[in-house]
C-alpha cells in the first residue's frame, strides 16, 4: 500500500488550535451543514427553515454553473459553500489506451486516457460567487467509473478550521478555509467492483479524520490526525466493494466508528481501532450510511435483497446470531440513498425507486408502508428534513416536500430542469441542490 505523505506546515502551526472547537464547534455545526448528511449525519437540520416551494423562476436566490462532473454534496460553513468537481482537460496521455480501443466492460465503463483536474471550489453563500478555486491534483484516473458515478463523489467535510477533501485514488487533501493547502495524503490504489469508482466520504471528529475504503482488493479503514495527516491507526477489513460513509457516535464515554458493509456492520473504538462489536446480515453493494439515535444505530442496504437492522451501541463481540439485534426488516430498503432519521422515525425508499417506507425507530413498526411517491421516479439523493418537513429529490428534477405525519401528505411538488444525483444540504433559510449542470441556492425571495 502506497503511503505517500506531504506535510506543508511547521511544528508550531501543528500545535496551534484556533477557531471553532469544542462547545463552539458543536453550536456552529448545528446551524451549518459541515459534512455528508448534515450536523449529526442523520439528514436533519434542527435549525433550518428552507422554502416549501420553488421553480425555475421562484425562490431561486442564485444558481451557478459547475464545470466538470461531481456527485458530492456541497457543505455549508458560515458564509462559505464548499464542493468538489472533476474536470476532463481533454489533454491526452499518449501512453494510455484510448477508450474506444479498450475491451468491452460491464455497463460500458471505459478508463480515461486524458488528464483530469480534481478541483475544490469555495463559493460565497449569499451570492454564489467563486471565492477561491484550487486544483488539488491533475492526473489521468487509474480507473473508470459507473455512468452514474463521478471522480468527485465523496463530500468534503470541515471542523470549522480546516477543509478535508477526498478524491479517492487521486488523494486526500487538507486546506484552511481560505484555500491554503496544509497537507495531503496518497492512500494508494484500490480496485472497485467492475470499476464503479469510489464514493465513501471522510468524517472528522475531534482530532481524528476517518476514511473507509472497501474495495475488491484489500479493504481497510484508516484514521488520521486531522492536524498533520499522519496515520493514527489502520485496520484491514474483510469486505468487498462498498460505498457507505462511516458514522461516528459517542456512547457511554467511548467514541465508536460504525461502518456499514456487506459482510459485517462493525464498530471500532476511535481511540485505538479495537473492534467493539460486529453484526452480519447486509446484502450486496452496500451504500447507505448508518444513522443513530439514543442507544441504537440503524444500518440498511437494498441491492439484490433487503436488510435493515436496529443494533444496540452497548453491544460487544459478534451479535449476528444472538438476541441483541433490537429489530429488523427485510424489505423496502434503499440501494444508493441513505436513510433519514427524523424525530424518532426512519424514512427511506425502496432500492432506487420512489417507494417510501417510514418506521417508528424504537419499535420498527410501520408508520407509512411501501407507498409510492407521486410524480417522482428514480432516486439517488438522500432525503433531508427540517421544520417538520421531509424533502425527497428525484433524479429528474422533481422534489416532493412531505409533512411529517402518520400518512403520506405532500405539501408541495417542485421542479427544476436539471438532473439531481447529489444529496441536498440545508442551512438557515436555504436549501442547496447540486444538479449535473448547476448548483442552486433556494430561499424565500421577497416580492
Amino acid at each position: 500500500m502506497v503511503q505517500r505523505f506531504v506535510y506543508f506546515v511547521g511544528t508550531i502551526a501543528v500545535g496551534l488550535v484556533v477557531g471553532a472547537r469544542g462547545a463552539d464547534f458543536e453550536h456552529l455545526k448545528s446551524v451549518n451543514w459541515h459534512q455528508w448528511r448534515g450536523p449529526d449525519a442523520s439528514g436533519v437540520s434542527t435549525d433550518a427553515d428552507p422554502p416549501l416551494t420553488w421553480s425555475e423562476d421562484e425562490n431561486i436566490q442564485w444558481r451557478v454553473d459547475i464545470e466538470g462532473l461531481g456527485n458530492s454534496t456541497p457543505i455549508v460553513w458560515q458564509d462559505k459553500i464548499f464542493l468538489t468537481t472533476a474536470i476532463d482537460t481533454g489533454r491526452v496521455d499518449p501512453s494510455m489506451t484510448p477508450p474506444d480501443e479498450q475491451p468491452q466492460r460491464p455497463f460500458g465503463i471505459r478508463y480515461p486516457n486524458t488528464f483530469h483536474q480534481y478541483v475544490v471550489l469555495c463559493l460565497d453563500r449569499k451570492s454564489g460567487d467563486e471565492v477561491w478555486r484550487r486544483v488539488a491534483t491533475e492526473a489521468v484516473p487509474l480507473e473508470g467509473h459507473h455512468g452514474d458515478n463521478s471522480f468527485a463523489t465523496a463530500s468534503p467535510t470541515t471542523d470549522g478550521e480546516r477543509l478535508y477533501v477526498w478524491f479517492g485514488i487521486a488523494g486526500l487533501y487538507c486546506y484552511d478555509l481560505d484555500g491554503t493547502r496544509l497537507w495531503e495524503r496518497d492512500l494508494g490504489p484500490v480496485k472497485t467492483r467492475l470499476s464503479f469508482g469510489e464514493g465513501s466520504s471522510p468524517v472528522v471528529y475531534g482530532d481524528r479524520l476517518v476514511v473507509v475504503r472497501d474495495n475488491d482488493a484489500q479493504s481497510f479503514i484508516t484514521v488520521l490526525d486531522r492536524l498533520s495527516g499522519r496515520t493514527v491507526w489502520q485496520r484491514d477489513r474483510d469486505e468487498p466493494s462498498c460505498w457507505a460513509t462511516p458514522l461516528i457516535v459517542q456512547h457511554n464515554g467511548t467514541i465508536q466508528v460504525v461502518t456499514n458493509a456487506q459482510n459485517r456492520v462493525r464498530s471500532y473504538d476511535l481511540a485505538d481501532g479495537n473492534l467493539i462489536w460486529e453484526c452480519g446480515g447486509q446484502v450486496s453493494n452496500v451504500t447507505p450510511s448508518p444513522v443513530a439515535a439514543n442507544n441504537t444505530v440503524f444500518c440498511m442496504s437494498g441491492y439484490r435483497g433487503s436488510a435493515l437492522f436496529a443494533l444496540p451501541l452497548d453491544a460487544s463481540g459478534d451479535i449476528t446470531d444472538g438476541d441483541r439485534v433490537l429489530w429488523s426488516q427485510l424489505q423496502g430498503t434503499p440501494y444508493v440513498p441513505s436513510p433519514l432519521l427524523y424525530s424518532g422515525r426512519l424514512y427511506f425508499n425502496q432500492s432506487n425507486n420512489a417507494i417510501l417506507t417510514c418506521l417508528d425507530a424504537e419499535t420498527g413498526n410501520a408508520v407509512i408502508e411501501r407507498t409510492r411517491l407521486p410524480q417522482v421516479r428514480g432516486l439517488y439523493a438522500s432525503p433531508v428534513a427540517a421544520a417538520g418537513r421531509v424533502y425527497f429529490v428525484g433524479r429528474r428534477g422533481t422534489t416532493l416536500v412531505l409533512e411529517r405525519a402518520d400518512q403520506l401528505k405532500v405539501l408541495a411538488t417542485n421542479r427544476l430542469r436539471d438532473q439531481f444525483d447529489a444529496s441536498p444540504a440545508l442551512a438557515g433559510d436555504q436549501l442547496f441542490l447540486r444538479g449535473k449542470q448547476q448548483l442552486y441556492c433556494i430561499a424565500n425571495q421577497e416580492l
